[in-house]
This record gives C-alpha cells, sequence and structure tokens, in this order.
C-alpha cells in the first residue's frame, strides 16, 4: 500500500469515525453519563468499573446484541419478532440435550441449536411472505409454540452439562476476553457487512421504507422479508447456546423477556419503529446501555420488580423520541 492509499484509507476511516459521532451523539452522551454515575456514586463506585465487572457485562450484553442485530433488520421492515426468547429456550435445551443426553461432539451440538433458530425463523418468514397476517401475530403465536416444545422437550426441568468444552462456549475465555465477545465481535461484522456491503441490506432498507415502490423497482420483497426473518432466527439460537453455556444447563424457562431486551436495544439505539431506516452501529450503543442499565440496577440492589419498570419507561422514552423525530422530519 502506497503512502498516498495509506492517506486516503485513513481519510476514510475518519470520515465514517465523525458521520458515526454525529448519528449517535444523543446515545453515546447518554451512555457516558451512565457510565459516569455509576463510576462516582458512592454505592457503586467500588464495584462498577472492576475489570470483573465491565467482562461481565460485556458477556451479559453479547446474548442480547447477538438478538439485537436480527431486530434491527426485523425492526427496519417495520416488523417485529417475539419469538427469540422463546428460540433462546429451545435451541438451548436441544444443544444441551445433544451433549447430555446422545453425546454427540460439541459442533455438532451447537450446530443443531442454531439449526433450531433457522427452522422457526424459516417458518416466520415463509408465514409472513405467504400471507398478510402481521409480523406480531405470527411471532406471538411461535413464541408459544417453542415455549411449548422447549418444556416438552425437557419435561420442564433443566438439561445439566457440565463438561469443560461446553462451559467454553458462554462461561470461557480467549486470552483475556470472554468467548461470547469475540463470537459478537464476529457477528457484528457479518451484520454490518450484509447492511452496508450488500444487495440485500440496500433492499432490506427499500423494503423498510416503502414496500410497494420496492416491489415496483423490482425487488423480491418476499425474499427479503423472509431472509430477515430467518438471520432473526439464527441470531436466537446461538444466543441460546452461548446462554445455556454461561448457565451450565439448557433451561425452558430461559429467554423470558429476551425480546423486550433486544427491541429495547435497537429502539434506544435509533433504529425507527415505522421502518426504513437505523444502523447497527446505534444499536450497538443501545444494547450498552441497557446493559450497563441492568448492571447498574442490580449493583444499586433496586428491587426487580421496579426493574421492569425502569427499562419499560426506557422503551416508551425512545419510541417517543423516535415519534417526535418523525412527526418534524414531515
Amino acid at each position: 500500500m502506497t503512502a498516498k492509499t495509506k492517506k486516503a484509507a485513513s481519510s476514510g476511516y475518519g470520515a465514517a469515525a465523525k458521520i458515526y459521532l454525529k448519528e449517535n451523539l444523543g446515545i453515546i452522551i447518554a451512555f457516558l453519563v451512565l457510565c459516569i454515575f455509576l463510576s462516582v456514586n458512592p454505592i457503586t463506585s467500588n464495584s462498577f468499573f472492576t475489570q470483573k465487572n465491565l467482562f461481565n457485562v460485556l458477556r451479559q450484553i453479547s446474548t442480547n446484541l447477538y438478538l439485537a442485530c436480527g431486530m434491527t433488520m426485523v425492526i427496519i421492515l417495520g416488523g417485529i419478532d417475539l419469538s427469540v426468547g422463546s428460540i433462546i429456550a429451545l435451541s438451548g435445551c436441544v444443544a444441551a440435550g445433544c451433549v447430555a443426553r446422545y453425546n454427540l461432539p460439541l459442533p455438532v451440538a451447537v450446530l443443531a441449536g442454531i439449526i433450531i433458530g433457522l427452522a422457526v425463523g424459516i417458518f416466520n418468514g415463509a408465514f409472513i411472505c405467504k400471507t398478510t397476517i402481521p409480523p406480531f401475530i405470527v411471532t406471538l403465536a411461535t413464541m408459544n409454540i417453542a415455549k411449548g416444545f422447549a418444556y416438552v422437550y425437557t419435561g420442564g426441568s433443566p438439561v445439566r452439562v457440565v463438561t469443560k468444552e461446553w462451559q467454553f462456549i458462554g462461561a470461557g475465555y480467549i486470552g483475556p476476553v470472554p468467548t461470547p465477545v469475540v463470537i459478537l465481535v464476529v457477528v457484528l461484522i457479518v451484520t454490518a457487512i450484509i447492511m452496508n456491503k450488500t444487495k440485500m441490506g440496500r433492499h432490506i432498507y427499500a423494503v423498510g421504507g416503502n414496500p410497494q415502490a420496492a416491489e415496483f423497482s423490482g425487488i423480491k420483497v418476499a425474499r427479503v422479508k423472509f431472509f430477515v426473518h430467518a438471520y432473526s432466527g439464527v441470531m436466537a439460537g446461538l444466543a441460546g447456546v452461548v446462554l445455556a453455556s454461561r448457565m451450565y444447563s439448557g433451561q425452558p424457562t430461559a429467554g423470558d423477556g429476551a425480546e423486550m431486551d433486544a427491541i429495547a436495544a435497537v429502539v434506544v439505539g435509533g433504529t425507527s419503529m415505522a421502518g426504513g431506516s437505523g444502523k447497527i452501529g446505534g444499536t450497538i450503543i443501545g444494547g450498552l446501555i441497557i446493559g450497563v442499565l441492568n448492571n447498574g440496577l442490580n449493583l444499586l440492589n433496586v428491587n426487580s420488580f421496579w426493574q421492569y419498570v425502569v427499562k419499560g419507561a426506557v422503551i416508551l422514552l425512545a419510541v417517543f423520541i423516535d415519534f417526535i423525530r418523525n412527526r418534524n422530519s414531515k
């Protein structure tokens, strides 16, 4: 690479960074304020900014951001996927069962969990593409179906796995970095490439902005919706395997409410619930805010019941800001 090429590349990265900061300045400031508050608060100052706690936060937000990557695409389309939490439970139980019950190799178990997520995502995508039933209703139905299958498969009891190989996926480290975080980096890169560098990414934005216009311009809207819901299923399947590994067991109750945290990360990150706009970069900051908020509420010993109230208020505030922004842009 010549000096001129290096300078051009550096300039390009600098311009991209400026655009990113400009687009996400508000939520970045909110994130920094939250971190500063937890760092100086007498109750949390000695426990928040420690290496152990920060790695714990990163490990916890990883599974949420897997979901949020798929959910960002779904919401850009103007839809929603309520089934991801139940997919976590089903895929985690099946993957754990492959190891504990059938003594299958770890890669086969991981693949089985991801395929379960893909299968549910394909079902969602096919049903949504072939009918006019809203995604909310379709994924609400599959949420209950997947949760039911998880209970049927386990009989309501956890599927325990105690091998070190299994625990490495969700509770291990690659060097000093937690394994789920390494997986997250790969997932974010793949998602960003799809959204920003591929024809499918451009079509997702086009369909989310105006499905009829996209159809008239030659875009196969059904194929786009099918892909997005299948991708969301894969991300939920991956999250289920990682979470089951972190808990040392596949549990039918795992993933309860996970769809709400994923939706919160997406809307806090600036993706419009009206569809057509949103960036994975904003979702990353949104996921960090939700993760740090959860961690901070725990460190402050806030009652878990009140935590639901706080997170609900955060989602409502983010949606309201989106409403104001869309109204002012008209």
